[in-house]
């Protein structure tokens, strides 16, 4: 790509094209292969494909690669017609001649993987112009230097007019714009390095403040004539205490700091940075990534080297057995209250339940911020959620978290908003039930998710940290101040008026309550993943299959019920428990820790559109986790369905009189 871009005056080249995603696949085949030209003056945005996935954007397998440039040659591989054939064929993008592409609402939801902005990037794309922006995606864009329009922009533009930089740039705040300005992040990174841009005092005097504006503020390395005070929209740099990256992602972060910075550039705090083997622990057994296996080992091979030369915490898997997942492992191990993670996953936001402010960014955010040890923050809105009551039997926080999507993130309220959770219900909740919470804020396109700190968490803390007192742990505890201000409101969730939930094939923000869902069988069972990975998830497993048995039942005929651990201490403990041998007796098949079947790497995964699965993950976009159809569903509604053959709810005593079978 030109070292130019961008430049001051911006003018659609007549020699390129733009593209437009519609619902319509035919008509997006019409452009790549037939050479029609649209207009947005004659589309509306009902037209527009909305929640474009990141997994649409760049596949799993495709994410195999770590060189943007050969990521780039199966752009949107994941985006399927209605005979499930690939719309966009090896190198459509690229041999299109387009320079902008355009879509609906959310562009960019799902998984935080930078490898999306970077297949439309290195395809030639340099505008991208959509209704909304989910905001990790929004950040990879900027950090690539990608320009974001909107519609109207894209009207002027397609009349022959030019638009300057700041059309594009002026509603970012001045940070923003100085890395869009310079082409992207690291260009910036170096100014900053340099001394060629000092960021002034933040002009934020006193003021009540957010849980995650009072960690953020606490990090800033700009702080006010007053202080360390944030509001919503601020742009401060911010001290990270730590991250980590997993295989899928270490090799682009390796190669990119050798390539900015030289063969021996150095990370900070590498003793609170990790590289986790979790998500394609069981690839050399899934028969369609095959031909993928010698550029899987790549992606291993560069996370040792990056591991050896920085000395990062390492979790690679030893005999074929990984420690766990990322988020999971991370909790268990070095999050505390108050800490500042950041790490290439969407799913970091799973530490919030520890009282901490955590998100996912791309590669490229992440290479910058562990060399420099600080990173640019745009502080977030919040958005408050006051727990009251108590769960109804057969009720999880994963249900909370399935009917916040259908109301609330419907509606947009949590888009790129940290989502606070407290009131006096939470603490009836168990600290993994908080995690599950927090975990599942991404699907919300929320920034991240936030639990306040109470006894239960610091029971859980000290429990794993033998080196820190109760006295210190509870001292990094952050509570929100008397007046915060909410943008997004602060609302009620009477935890008792939660029933059983799913969320129907496709996208997890469509929820239906299972009482009236109807009969719908299944083929797969799944539990596990960094959602339903952890304890009190296996206590809900055990739960359902002792109740199962006691009865006299084993897995359905021609269901499959898999249990995966999320990591080694929750396999120790459930074989303390005796559930090991519980789970044997009812018919399931359980797994080693790691991510399996909610990357679609591992048993578990469904292997024809037929197919029905019921599924504990966090999201499931078409493809997500086989060709199937994928419900999600609690670690209790999911047990209980493997038992019953059909999607159903868990109630005491549901499995008296049922007849026992093989």
């Amino acid at each position: 790509m030109s070292d130019s871009w961008p430049p001051k005056e911006l003018k659609l080249d007549p020699n390129k094209r733009v593209l437009f995603l519609t619902k319509d696949t035919e008509l997006i085949k019409q452009q790549l292969y037939h050479g029609l030209d649209l207009k947005m003056e004659d589309l509306k945005v009902e037209d527009l494909l909305d929640d474009i996935n990141t997994d649409v954007m760049t596949p799993a397998w495709v994410c195999f690669r770590h060189r943007p440039e050969d990521i780039a040659l199966d752009a949107y591989a994941g985006l399927l017609d209605a005979n499930g054939e690939r719309v966009f064929q090896t190198r459509a993008l690229m041999d299109g001649n387009f320079e902008a592409i355009v879509s609906g609402f959310r562009k960019g939801t799902g998984s935080s993987r930078e490898t999306a902005p970077q297949c439309e990037r290195w395809s030639g794309i340099r505008y991208v112009f959509a209704a909304s922006f989910a905001p990790i995606h929004e950040r990879n864009n900027i950090n690539l230097g990608q320009l974001m329009g909107d519609h109207d922009m894209l009207k002027q533009l397609q009349a022959g007019e030019s638009l300057p930089l700041d059309a594009f740039t002026d509603r970012y705040d001045p940070v923003t714009r100085l890395i869009l300005e310079n082409g992207g992040l690291f260009a910036f990174s170096n100014m900053v390095a340099d001394g060629s841009i000092t960021l002034p005092p933040n002009a934020t005097g006193k003021r009540p403040m957010t849980m995650a504006e009072k960690m953020i503020a606490a990090k800033m390395l700009n702080p006010g004539a007053d202080g360390p005070f944030v509001a919503p929209d601020d742009a401060v740099l911010a001290k990270v205490d730590g991250g980590y990256s997993h295989e899928f992602t270490t090799a682009q972060v390796h190669t990119f700091l050798a390539e900015q910075y030289g063969a021996d550039y150095q990370v900070q705090n590498p003793e609170k940075l990790a590289v986790f083997e979790d998500h394609l622990l069981y690839a050399d057994g899934v028969a369609r990534f095959a031909p993928f296996i010698s550029q899987i080992q790549t992606l291993r091979d560069l996370q040792v080297a990056f591991q050896k030369h920085t000395g990062v915490r390492d979790y690679s898997a030893k005999d074929g057995v990984s420690p766990g997942i990322c988020h999971q492992v991370a909790r268990e191990e070095f999050i505390e209250p108050g800490d500042f993670i950041q790490a290439t996953d969407s799913h970091t936001c799973m530490g919030g339940g520890s009282n901490a402010l955590t998100y996912g960014v791309g590669a490229t955010e992440y290479a910058a911020l562990i060399y420099s040890g600080f990173t640019f923050v745009k502080v977030p809105e919040s958005i408050r959620f006051e727990l009251e009551g108590e769960l109804a039997a057969g009720v999880t926080a994963k249900d909370v978290m399935l009917a916040i999507l259908d109301t609330f993130a419907k509606r947009e309220d949590t888009l790129n908003r940290s989502m606070e959770f407290g009131g006096p219900g939470l603490a009836s909740l168990s600290v993994d039930e908080r995690a599950t919470l927090c975990n599942m804020a991404t699907e919300c396109t929320a920034r991240t998710g936030i639990c306040e700190g109470d006894e239960s968490l610091l029971d859980w803390l000290a429990e794993r940290r033998p080196d820190m007192s109760r006295e210190a742990l509870a001292a990094r505890f952050v509570a929100p101040d008397e007046g915060a201000t909410y943008s997004g409101g602060v609302h009620k969730i009477d935890l008792g008026a939660i029933m059983p939930m799913v969320a129907t094939p496709g996208d997890p923000t469509y929820g239906a309550m299972i009482e009236g869902l109807g009969d719908v069988a299944i083929d797969i069972a799944y539990g596990g993943s960094c959602t339903a990975g952890k304890v009190e998830d296996f206590r809900y497993y055990a739960e359902v299959c002792r109740a199962a048995v006691e009865a006299g039942l084993k897995v359905r005929d021609g269901v499959e019920f898999f249990i995966q651990f999320g990591s080694k201490p929750v396999q120790d403990y459930a074989r303390s428990q005796g559930w090991l041998e519980l789970f044997e007796q009812a018919g399931v098949t359980l797994i080693n820790p790691g991510c399996g079947a909610c990357i679609g790497c591992g048993p578990g995964v469904s292997e024809t559109s037929e197919q029905v699965t019921v599924s504990a993950i966090n999201r499931n976009f078409s493809g997500r986790s086989g060709p199937g159809q994928l419900y999600l569903a609690s670690p209790l509604s999911v047990a209980a369905s493997a038992f019953t053959g059909r999607i159903s709810a868990y109630r005491q005593g549901m499995f008296a009189g049922q007849e026992a079978h093989a």
